[in-house]
Order: structure tokens, then sequence, then C-alpha cells
């Protein structure tokens, strides 16, 4: 499984025709850029960087995104500490969760950071995103916080559900979840789509699954509707090669999923490169506001973990398998390596920047852990919207009516 098995298409010499063939594969490698041949001195200056020729694979496309990224210093160094903040939450997460300090279902996103960090580089806050479980990162992205976070794991007030939501439910103005039904947020995603297209807002959905859930019926529904509607969705498969324990080649008949879309076109990303990550979200949604329809985005990326906390990873797959993941295609060693060899940062810089971000986990799951517990109160608020409450509610014990009924200040009354 360390080789792409995803095989790929390749730009034709006839750029009239769509790509359709499958002739390469994409690249898994997190140094895909080359060192740029003059760098500017001051941060904010721009410059390109050369992707490597296998970042993209399309389908149905007559173009894909160009190999040049521009980016600056001040970029690269804030995406690199967006990442390592973003392992270390989800580190502090599954060393709570191993002491019995969060309960429940806990998915983690070690290994994938490049996913979440590329894309929101490239979004504004009149974008939208919604995704499935594995949603931490997202959620701090997106106008969250890692102590909101944090919290909401350990089901405290202060978490941003105020503690009732979980690892699953974690929700911003601009991040819809934070959502537990296997590809039950696809066509949420879809409608979000529509709503920005009835709104008239130049702005874009990102609705996003993962491998496992590529094959549910309600995927395929939302492409339906979506290229029906030419709604500006950008669907985004979350490749981690495994769907729970079952390798991708064993559950899905056809593992290409950016060609999953039947006449919606498709790209492939090496998403183990966060500058790939970055230039092909700018891609898609440009697509997308441009009012070419929808796109499937395929982002081919590993988790290092399991599935979930329950799921130690090693019984389908060899220990070999992740430390070779971890050791040769890390994305975070891979931008670390790129800011060395181009001396945007020294090996001390780059140090303290890890520090700086274990220090703000380390402080964020202290405060975590000192805010109180949802009182009664709260068990009842955020159930309806305010003035929808049932005078009756059907199921319910005569004493848990009665308590409903006679303390209409939980309910928002």
């Amino acid at each position: 499984m360390l080789t792409r098995t995803l095989r790929s298409v390749s730009v034709v010499a006839n750029k009239n025709k769509p790509i359709t063939h499958s002739l390469r594969h994409v690249s898994s490698s997190a140094m895909g850029a080359e060192k740029p041949s003059d760098l500017p001195s001051k941060g904010s200056e721009p410059f390109k960087v050369q992707l490597h020729e296998d970042a993209f694979n399309g389908y149905l496309l007559d173009q894909l995104p160009s190999l040049e990224v521009e980016t600056t210093k001040d970029q690269l160094i804030e995406l690199y500490r967006q990442m390592t903040t973003m392992r270390r939450m989800e580190q502090a997460a599954d060393q709570l969760y191993k002491a019995k300090l969060i309960r429940g279902f806990c998915h983690l996103a070690i290994g994938q950071e490049a996913v979440a960090v590329g894309m929101e580089a490239a979004m504004t806050d009149k974008d939208r995103l919604i995704t499935a479980y594995r949603c931490h990162p997202y959620a701090v992205l997106r106008g969250g916080s890692i102590k909101g976070v944090i919290a909401e794991l350990l089901g405290r007030q202060d978490g941003m559900s105020n503690g009732k939501g979980g690892s699953m439910h974690i929700f911003t103005p601009t991040f819809f979840g934070g959502n537990g039904i296997v590809g039950a947020q696809v066509p949420v995603g879809a409608g979000i789509a529509f709503a920005q297209q009835y709104l008239n807002n130049p702005s874009v959905t990102f609705s996003m699954y993962g491998d496992g859930a590529a094959n549910q019926g309600q995927v395929f529904e939302a492409f339906n509707i979506a290229k029906l509607w030419n709604l500006p969705c950008v669907f985004v498969c979350e490749n981690n090669k495994y769907g729970m324990g079952t390798s991708a080649a064993r559950s899905s008949m056809n593992v290409e999923y950016y060609k999953r879309g039947d006449v919606i076109p498709g790209l492939q990303v090496n998403a183990m490169d966060i500058l790939s990550v970055y230039q092909a979200s700018q891609f898609a949604k440009q697509w997308a506001i441009d009012h070419k329809g929808p796109l499937v985005m395929e982002m081919v990326t590993y988790r290092y973990g399991g599935h979930s906390m329950s799921d130690p990873g090693t019984t389908y797959r060899s220990r070999e398998e992740v430390q070779q993941m971890r050791s040769t295609r890390d994305p975070i060693n891979g931008l670390k390596a790129r800011l060395l060899e181009w001396d945007v940062m020294s090996e001390e810089e780059l140090k303290k920047i890890d520090k700086n971000a274990k220090q703000e986990v380390d402080q964020a799951v202290n405060e975590a852990k000192e805010s109180p517990e949802p009182s009664m109160d709260d068990f009842w608020s955020d159930v309806y919207y305010k003035g929808t409450e049932p005078a009756y509610l059907r199921g319910r014990e005569p004493e848990e009516g009665k308590y409903y009924n006679t303390a209409p200040n939980l309910v928002g009354a």
C-alpha cells in the first residue's frame, strides 16, 4: 500500500480535448517542490515554487492546476506553524483519551494535517466547509479554538458545543461539522452550496467525506443534484487509504475516487504535500466561482493512527508500512525540510515554533480541564429553536414531562 495504486491521467497534447486517459500515478512525496532560483529577502514578498510534475491528475478537465505556486516566506512559516499546532492538539487528545478523560468516539487526523491547513489557506470566511467525524483541525482553523475543541472532547461547558456534542459534533459559523453518520454530510454540503447560489454569494462549499463513505448512496445523490443545478460545490474525498479496518482496494470496485462523479470533472491531489493541496484548493474554488459547476477532488493522504481510538491500526496493515510513511512522506517534515533547504528558517527557529505549539496546546488543555461540566439547565438547551418547543413530548414518563413543563426557563421560553 506504500506505492500509489490509483491510476491517474496526464495532460494530453490536444488541449481542446478533456483529460480522460489513465496514464500515470500521482506523487505521494511530501517534498514535491523544487528549490526556487531566487528567493526574496522580505517575508511578505511573493515568489513562485515549482511543484512535482505528478502533483495532480485530472478527469474531464481541459487543464490541471498550474505547477507553479505563488507563495511567500511568511505563508510557508504560517503553514508549518498551523500543521505543527494541529498535530500537537491531536496528540494531546490521544493522551487524554488514554487517560480515560475523553469518552465515546474520538477520530484523530495525525498524518493528514496538510489537507486541513492547505485547504484553509485557499478559503475565506465567505466559504463554507462540512466534513465527517475526523474534524478537529477544521473546527479550529474555521474560527474555533484549541481550548474549545479539547473542552468539547472532555464534555465541558467551554466546549464548542457546550460539552454536549463530543468529538464528532463541533461547529462554527463557517464550519458545519463534524457529522457522525458516514456520508450523511455530503448532501448537506450540496444544500449549503445551493443556498450560496440562491443568494448570489461568490463563495464555495467544500463538502468532504472519506474513502469509506465514497460508496454511500447519498454521495452519488448529492453528485447528481449538484451537477443538475450547477452548484458551487467542491466534493472532497479525503482518501487516507483505509475505511475503518478495510483497505480501499478491498471495499471499492473503483479506487480512483476523483473519477466517481460520472460527468462531473475530477482532480486527484498529492495531499502529503501542503503546497499541492493549497494550489489544488485554489483551483477548485475558482472553478466553482466561475459557474463551471461542481468538482470532485480526491486528497490522497494517510492516517498514522487507527480509524478511531478504539482501533490500534495494526491488524490490517504492517507497522513497517506506517513507519515508512512517517519517516519518508510526513507532510510536516516535508515542509520543514524545504524551510531549511531554502534558508527560510533556521533549525533553532523551527524548534521555537514547535515549542510554542506545545505550550499553546498544553495551556489550552489545562484551561479545558478547569472548565465546569454542563449543568442540568444545559441538558435542555439547543434542542428546539426558541418558540417551537412542543407542549407534549411523546414517550416521556409522567415525571419527566412534568419536569419539562414546569421548567420553561430550561428551554429558553
